[in-house]
C-alpha cells in the first residue's frame, strides 16, 4: 500500500464521508468530496497497476458510508466531462464506441454510450453537426433514465451486476478515456455548428448508412473468425446482400452536388486480422475517389479526407470490396503445405495484399478512362479538370494541414504464391460498382 497524500486523505474522506438525505449541506459537500478524492485514488491505483489499492478503493466507493448516489453522481459527473474532453481531442462517437469495445467490452461500451447521451444534452439540436447526429443515432445514444443520480443504479438492475462491479467498470472506462490520443480534429465540434437546414439536408444526404454498414462489419468479422467454411461462406453472403440493397449508385445519387466548399473528414475501422493489407485497400479505394486515407494502426481505423460525395464512395466502396474478399477468400477454405501444416494465414495475409493491389489497378484505370470519356466533351471540359484538379489540390492540403508529420509505412513482405495469385483473380472478378460515376460526378 502505498504511502502517498493522494491515499491518505482518500481514506480518511471515506472514515468521515456522511450527507444521508437530511443532513445539512456541509455533510453533504464533505460527502462530495470524499467521493470525489476516492475515485481520484482509484485511478491512480489503476493507472500505476496497483493491485491492493486499486482493489480498496473500488470495495470503499461500492460501501460509501454516505448516501451511494454521492459515489454514483460523482462518477457520472466524471463521464461526462471525460467524453467533452474526448470531443476536444478530435474522437467521434462512433470511434470513441468502437475503442472502447476494443480495449474493454461490451459492458464498458453501454456506459460510455449513455456517457456520450448524457455530455449531448448540453447541445442545441441546431450546433450539432449531422454527421454527429447520425453516429448518434447509430449507436442509441439517448437518455433512457429518469433523473442523473438514478442512473447507475438504474444501469445496474439493467445489467444484473453489483455495485462493486459497477463502480470497477466506470473507473476503467475513465482510464481508457484520459489516455486517449489526440486525433486531427474532421469537423465541428458540438456547440459550435450552426448550420442551415439545407446544409443539414445535404449532409444528411451525403452520410452512408451507419446502420448498415455497422451490421455488415459484424457479420465479416464473425465471417472472419469462425473456423467453419459454410458458416462462414453465409456470412460474408449475407454482407453481400446487404450490401446490394443499399449500393454506391443509391448513395451518391442521394448527394446535392452544391454541397460544402471544403474537404471532410471521416473514420473508417480497420478490423484485424490482416489489418495491413485491409489500410492498403482503403487507401487505393480512397485515392480512386479522389480522397487520401491516414492509417492509425495502434488504434484500428483510417482517417479519411475528401468532398462529402467521395467520403461516401469511398466508405460504401471499400466494405463493398471487402465485403466480395472476405466472401473468395472464405470459399478458398483452409490451407496447408505438403507436411500437413497450416498455411491458411499466410495464404490469406499474400490474398489480400494481392486483391488490394489489383483493384488499386483496376480502379486507377477506370478513374483514368471515366475522365477522359468526360473530357471529351468541350464543354465539359472547361469545367471539369480545373475542378477536379482543384479538389485534389485541397485533399492534399488539408492533409497537410492535419498530418504534418505523416510518414509512409512499409509493406510487409508476402510469402503465400498461392493466396496471391488467388487475391488477385478474386479482385478481377470484384464489382466496382459503377466507379465511373464515383470519380467524374463527386
Amino acid at each position: 500500500m502505498p504511502d502517498s497524500r493522494r491515499w491518505r486523505e482518500a481514506t480518511r474522506s471515506w472514515a468521515r464521508g456522511t450527507g444521508r438525505p437530511g443532513e445539512s449541506d456541509d455533510q453533504a459537500a464533505t460527502a462530495r468530496d470524499a467521493a470525489e478524492t476516492l475515485v481520484s485514488a482509484a485511478l491512480e491505483a489503476l493507472t500505476l497497476d496497483d493491485a491492493s489499492t486499486w482493489s480498496l478503493c473500488v470495495e470503499r466507493l461500492s460501501g460509501f458510508p454516505a448516501d451511494p448516489r454521492t459515489v454514483d453522481l460523482a462518477l457520472v459527473r466524471r463521464l461526462r466531462h471525460s467524453v467533452r474532453i474526448a470531443w476536444e481531442r478530435g474522437w467521434l462517437p462512433t470511434d470513441l464506441a468502437r475503442h472502447t469495445a476494443r480495449e474493454l467490452s461490451g459492458r464498458h461500451r453501454s456506459l460510455l454510450v449513455d456517457a456520450i447521451a448524457d455530455e449531448m444534452r448540453s447541445y442545441g439540436a441546431a450546433t450539432v453537426d449531422a454527421r454527429w447526429r447520425a453516429q448518434l443515432e447509430a449507436l442509441g445514444a439517448e437518455v433512457w433514465w429518469n433523473a442523473d443520480e438514478e442512473r447507475l443504479r438504474t444501469w445496474r438492475t439493467r445489467e444484473a451486476v453489483p455495485v462493486s462491479a459497477s463502480v470497477a467498470a466506470v473507473l476503467e472506462l475513465l482510464r481508457v478515456l484520459a489516455a486517449l490520443p489526440r486525433l486531427a480534429l474532421i469537423g465541428p465540434l458540438p456547440g459550435t455548428a450552426v448550420r442551415s437546414e439545407a446544409s443539414v439536408r445535404r449532409a444528411s444526404a451525403a452520410a452512408p448508412d451507419q446502420k448498415m454498414l455497422s451490421k455488415v462489419r459484424a457479420l465479416l468479422a464473425k465471417a472472419e473468425s469462425t473456423e467453419f467454411p459454410e458458416e462462414a461462406e453465409a456470412l460474408s453472403a449475407r454482407a453481400q446482400e446487404l450490401m446490394t440493397k443499399h449500393s454506391i449508385d443509391h448513395a451518391l445519387l442521394s448527394v446535392s452536388k452544391d454541397g460544402p466548399t471544403g474537404p471532410n473528414g471521416c473514420r473508417i475501422p480497420v478490423d484485424a486480422p490482416y489489418e495491413s493489407p485491409k489500410a492498403v485497400l482503403l487507401t487505393v479505394v480512397a485515392e480512386a475517389n479522389r480522397c487520401r486515407a491516414v492509417w492509425h494502426r495502434e488504434l484500428g481505423l483510417s482517417t479519411v479526407l475528401g468532398f462529402p460525395a467521395d467520403l461516401a464512395a469511398t466508405e460504401m466502396l471499400f466494405t463493398s470490396l471487402l465485403v466480395q474478399a472476405t466472401s473468395a477468400m472464405v470459399r478458398a477454405g483452409s490451407q496447408q503445405d505438403t507436411l500437413g501444416r497450416s498455411r491458411t494465414r499466410s495464404f490469406r495475409h499474400a490474398f489480400l495484399n494481392a486483391y488490394a493491389a489489383r483493384i488499386g489497378e483496376r480502379l486507377h484505370a477506370a478513374s483514368a478512362r471515366a475522365t477522359q470519356e468526360a473530357a471529351q466533351d468541350t464543354a465539359t471540359r472547361q469545367d471539369l479538370l480545373p475542378v477536379l484538379s482543384a479538389r485534389d489540390q485541397a485533399v492534399d492540403q488539408a492533409v497537410n494541414d492535419l498530418f504534418p508529420a505523416l510518414t509512409r509505412g512499409r509493406a510487409r513482405r508476402v510469402s503465400n504464391y498461392e493466396g496471391w495469385v488467388a487475391g488477385r483473380a478474386a479482385a478481377d472478378l470484384a464489382a466496382l460498382h459503377s466507379n465511373d460515376r464515383i470519380s467524374t460526378t463527386s
